[in-house]
């Protein structure tokens, strides 16, 4: 028997599958040694870092069963994901079990498909060096930064926070945005627009703006100019001075790379980074499929590069020859450039199989994989077709000596556009792109039907969203397409970030903590120093350059940056929110604190005063035991139950919400609870008891009856 070890178990089931009953098919389910938890885990020496691995606590059962499973196997093939952090995986496990002194080999998939299992599997290789030392300068960095500036802000301004060598310049990014936006300065503008029509045709209106006197571009900066511009041409003849029509030709974008990808399902289905990413997983590892059993549909997630297989090319060709006919496919195929910062290892993210349609599986995906799935197949095939073709007009027009301009176009042909929609509004809506303008020619009279001056200013920068964020991090060379989602989680989660409707606002600790990572350790958050070292792991990746020498060089300044940085950094005061209510016990403000069951107002006099009020929210009935509100809380592992606001008089707790009504039964309280099935049903709230209404028992029945 032959043993194959993949990262995840479902990835697992679709090789398995694949693969038959001469292979033992199973996931490491995730990485089984790293960096110890509770230390530095590198040992420094002059100019050698050596990381000290460990077997992950969790992961004592699933080494034990590998290293079973691997005495009895005739070879092992270590098949976890084709990128950095699967090559370190890989390497991991061959050092767990290389004792069997059973061969092993390193395979890896780009799709899991039939065809893509059996390529991976025909193309045995060693364990790739440079990719895991690129892997382990990644790590030893990431842990050199962590674990040696967080304690330095426990110290200077408050527990449990963290640094980090690209969250905190994501941080940066959005608190620098912030910056801007609070110094910037509107400035005033106006525009005048006019709506025209034709010499004797007053149904075929159209839009004209103020553009400029005597041909020449001119701006409005207040009211009086542009009240100005519009008594001299209300109620006069516009004659028309020139007219332009060309065709205008949009071409397709290419396939989706991880980044574009996130940044269109931020866009188009408002999805998050790491929701994309986890949707994305599920497509690539496989889905049960009605008729084809476990299948992968994606390729490889994790890829900055837009270059896909001339089999699939041609592939898509096909489909587009069948579907829109000959028009719609141009004459060569399209190939797309890469940035010059793209790895390029891996395809493009495609499907896997052009036959398997978005139609033909989306009675076998949630509706949430189906919208992913038919977004990166639509995209895909629109890459290979034609451009989309716009009939444009533009059109000069003259009233005394004031120039107005109007532009518009219709698309004259769709081409890829009847795939994709690249601007996100649905397929096949209207055909006009922008207001059309009627059919006249130099020389042609029209009047005015309304003038209108409108008052503008310029705006601030916008904030980030994720998409943005995304996008920006992408073209500052910041993280990889792998770690753009963990990114903005960990920023979110850390509190540095708040994310509301949408839009990400630095937190007060985001700012104090940037400003003291802009003070003191200036290269960490450093956009250009970070993008450097990303080059500079690429380069390792590559063979250019040696891993330890990377670290020795990064590590000589900030060494003397971390000597530095106690004398450097002044204690910060951590700033609260104060509360409208006054302590009952000293009179002092009470404010807004957090603790691991949630948030709580508490006396600003502490710790003199420990007076606490909880603010959790009401859950709208009557405690069943002394009658005060009940809440909603947090345990201390997160788990919500609700509880008597008179606590701790009251010590009334239940998992269950009281209905408010008493068990005839037994007298105890009767709770709203969930079946299996995803219905709430009534109940007593001691399960002694049993008591269930026999309308509920009738519900359950129909229900079970029904699945």
């Amino acid at each position: 028997m032959k043993l194959v070890i993949l990262e995840s178990p479902s990835k697992a089931g679709t090789v398995g599958r694949i693969l038959g009953s001469d292979y033992d098919v199973v996931a490491s389910k995730g990485h089984v040694r790293d960096l110890p938890e509770t230390m530095l885990g590198v040992k420094i020496s002059g100019n050698s870092f050596e990381p000290v691995y460990v077997n992950l606590r969790n992961k004592f059962s699933v080494i034990s069963e590998l290293k079973t499973l691997a005495k009895g196997a005739e070879s092992i093939y270590l098949a976890s994901d084709p990128d950095r952090e699967g090559e370190a995986i890989a390497w991991h496990l061959e050092y767990l079990l290389k004792q069997t002194n059973v061969p092993i080999y390193r395979v890896t998939f780009n799709e899991i498909t039939q065809k893509g299992v059996n390529e991976g599997m025909a193309a045995p290789r060693a364990i790739n060096r440079q990719l895991v030392d690129s892997y382990q300068a990644r790590r030893v960095l990431d842990r050199l930064v962590g674990y040696q500036i967080s304690p330095i802000l426990w110290k200077k301004f408050k527990n449990n926070l963290s640094a980090g060598r690209v969250q905190s310049v994501a941080t940066r990014l959005i608190c620098d945005r912030e910056e801007e936006i609070a110094n910037f300065v509107a400035k005033e503008y106006w525009t005048v627009d006019a709506v025209l029509y034709p010499d004797g045709r007053q149904n075929e209106k159209f839009k004209a703006s103020f553009y400029g006197r005597g041909g020449k571009k001119a701006e409005l900066k207040n009211e009086q100019e542009a009240r100005e511009i519009e008594q001299l041409v209300t109620g006069k003849k516009f004659t028309v001075t020139d007219v332009k029509k060309n065709d205008k030709k949009q071409s397709p974008y290419p396939a989706f790379t991880t980044s574009t990808l996130q940044q269109d399902c931020a866009h188009k289905l408002g999805y998050a980074p790491s929701k994309t990413m986890q949707l994305a997983q599920t497509l690539y590892e496989g889905v049960d499929v009605a008729g084809e059993g476990l299948t992968g549909l994606v390729t490889y997630i994790r890829t900055d590069s837009v270059r896909v297989s001339e089999e699939a090319i041609d592939a898509a060709r096909a489909y587009i020859q069948d579907r829109f006919g000959a028009k719609y496919l141009p004459a060569k195929k399209r190939y797309y450039k890469n940035k010059s910062s793209a790895q390029d290892a891996h395809e493009a993210i495609r499907p896997a199989h052009i036959e398997l349609t978005p139609e033909k599986v989306k009675s076998s995906l949630k509706p949430e994989l189906y919208r992913l799935y038919k977004l990166i197949f639509d995209r895909f095939i629109a890459s290979q077709m034609a451009d989309m073709v716009f009939a444009q007009t533009s059109v000069t027009l003259d009233c005394d000596g004031v120039t107005f301009k109007s532009s518009g176009s219709v698309i004259k042909f769709k081409g890829f556009g009847a795939e994709y929609d690249s601007n996100g509004s649905e397929k096949g809506n209207d055909e006009e792109a922008e207001p059309q303008i009627p059919d006249i020619d130099v020389g042609t009279a029209a009047f005015p039907d309304s003038i209108k001056p409108e008052q503008h200013f310029t705006q601030p920068p916008p904030r980030y969203n994720e998409g943005s964020l995304v996008k920006a991090l992408e073209e500052l060379g910041i993280g990889r397409p792998s770690t753009y989602a963990t990114i903005i989680s960990t920023i979110v989660s850390r509190e540095y970030v708040r994310l509301e409707k949408k839009t990400l606002y630095p937190t007060d600790i985001g700012i104090i903590v940037t400003g003291i990572m802009k003070n003191a350790f200036p290269e960490i958050v450093d956009i250009k120093f970070t993008a450097g070292m990303e080059e500079d792991l690429d380069k390792i990746a590559d063979g250019e350059k040696d891993w330890q020498s990377v670290l020795a060089e990064f590590y000589g300044p900030f060494s003397k940056e971390l000597e530095a940085a106690d004398t450097k950094i002044e204690k910060v005061k951590v700033p609260v929110k104060v509360s409208d209510k006054v302590c009952e016990i000293c009179g002092k403000p009470m404010v807004y604190r957090k603790s691991k069951y949630g948030e709580f107002l508490g006396c600003s006099g502490y710790p003199t005063c420990k007076n606490i009020i909880s603010i959790n929210k009401e859950v709208g009935r009557a405690c069943p035991e002394c009658g005060k509100p009940l809440v909603y809380k947090k345990s201390a592992k997160g788990r919500q139950f609700i509880s008597c606001s008179g606590y701790p008089e009251c010590k009334f707790a239940s998992a269950y919400e009281p209905t408010g009504k008493s068990c005839p039964k037994c007298g105890k309280y009767l709770v709203y609870k969930m079946s299996r099935g995803g219905r709430r049903f009534i109940a007593c709230s001691d399960q002694s008891c049993g008591y269930v209404p026999s309308s509920e028992k009738k519900k359950n029945m129909e229900n079970s009856e029904n699945a």
